[in-house]
């Protein structure tokens, strides 16, 4: 009896333990493929006004890496500020920093002094105003503009009546009336008359008076010939107005302050401060990132070239970067660090160092994928010039994010964050 309770307690753990297998299926199967099976991502889900997040999302790489895909449709990322680059080779040097200076481009400044003395009448432009090139800045009163338009006017009267008495004593002398000598007078008397309206036209082009104004001296408004238009030769923005409403102007004084002072800050100088052991190895061409204190790239350039001159005081040369600065984020007088590529370069994959973020502790780039993008783990090397090398992760000619990986990042990590699981 002993013997047969024992057998039947066998059978039924046996019996049991059977049973619970057969209740264990692959999930794959017969689970729910709603909660079980991860798909791409649904093109409509773009429309949405919000960054998305899609944990655990295979890899598009194949490789290890992050995983997670951060879903932004195009307008989305196009106002976030994403733009995508082709992984290329370029020249890779060794890193050195040194300090900079903004400075505006001398060719783009433009100090405006009368051109004729008189009054102040009106005033057209402030400082802080952006103005157009050609646009008016001031209308001053000159009665020595008005002297010259009046001394232009006699001598074009003056010349036409001595071409009338040139053509009438050919004329005679044609006919035989008058003789070759009174011919020769009329004829210095014409160029006499020529001579005396080119110095007058002269004097006004030289006060501002353009040929086509020329034409309408005759027919101006009372007092409109005393009007001189101080006008903009550059576009760009006032930033120094010394005059006033009312206010007498002379020109040509050469110690008197300029009326307007015009920049066009669209394109700056940065001058690096090279100390004296390093000139040697600034080459021309060579990659320069402009950081703020922070280490914040703001602008990237080249060398343009290296000043000839050692200043006795600081014992540095200057090399000169120019740079864009369409947005105006570059300031003149503005303090930066350049970060130069420096010494003899070699070949390298590379990407701007803001294109490489850490995520889960690892550098890492975003590729564009469906609907996203995707961070994949890298092997960085040297940085230099605001471009850091890529051994390994990223080949030549593949797509990534070249500005805007750090909104990805953060996206990335708010989202894990609110998931409730850690990176």
């Amino acid at each position: 009896m002993k013997h047969s309770l024992t057998l039947t307690t066998a059978t039924l753990t046996l019996a049991f333990l059977l049973a619970g297998c057969e209740g264990e299926t692959n999930p794959s199967v017969n689970a729910d493929p709603h909660t079980q099976t991860t798909e791409a991502p649904n093109e409509n889900h773009g429309a949405d006004n919000t960054l998305e997040n899609t944990p655990h999302a295979e890899n598009v790489t194949g490789e290890v890496g992050i995983g997670d895909i951060v879903k932004l449709s195009s307008d989305m990322a196009l106002e976030a500020g994403i733009k995508l680059s082709k992984a290329e080779k370029g020249e890779m040097g060794q890193s050195l920093s040194l300090p900079a200076e903004i400075r505006f481009d001398a060719d783009r400044v433009a100090n405006l002094s009368p051109k004729v003395s008189g009054v102040i009448a009106r005033l057209y432009a402030s400082e802080g105003d952006q103005i157009r090139k050609g646009e008016t800045l001031a209308l001053i009163r000159s009665r020595e503009l008005a002297g010259l338009m009046a001394s232009w006017q006699k001598a074009e009267t003056q010349l036409s009546l001595t071409e009338q008495a040139y053509a009438r004593e050919e004329n005679l002398f044609a006919k035989k009336v008058t003789s070759e000598a009174d011919l020769q007078t009329a004829r210095a008397n014409l160029q006499s008359a020529r001579a005396a309206k080119d110095a007058a036209e002269n004097e006004l082009h030289a006060a501002g008076v353009s040929h086509g104004a020329l034409k309408n001296i005759a027919s101006a408004a009372d007092g409109d010939n005393a009007n001189a238009y101080l006008t903009a030769p550059i576009a760009g923005t006032v930033v120094r107005r010394t005059v006033t409403l009312g206010e007498t102007v002379s020109a040509g004084d050469a110690g008197a302050a300029p009326l307007f002072t015009i920049v066009d800050d669209s394109v700056v100088w940065a001058d690096i401060a090279v100390y004296k052991q390093d000139i040697s190895r600034i080459r021309l061409g060579a990659p320069v990132a402009l950081k703020t204190d922070a280490g914040e790239t703001i602008a990237k350039s080249t060398v343009a070239f290296v000043l000839p001159i050692i200043d006795e005081t600081s014992r540095t040369a200057t090399a000169r970067v120019i740079v864009e600065n369409p947005d105006g984020a570059l300031r003149p007088g503005q303090f930066v660090t350049a970060d130069l590529s420096v010494g003899d370069p070699k070949a390298a994959t590379r990407v701007p160092d803001s294109a490489v973020q850490l995520v889960e502790d690892k550098p890492s780039i975003f590729l564009p994928m469906k609907d996203g993008y995707a961070p994949r783990a890298v092997m960085t090397g040297r940085k230099s010039g605001g471009f850091i090398e890529i051994r390994s992760g990223l080949s030549v000619g593949e797509t990534f994010v070249s500005e805007g990986a750090f909104t990805l990042k953060a996206q990335l990590e708010k989202d894990a964050f609110g998931d409730g699981h850690g990176h």
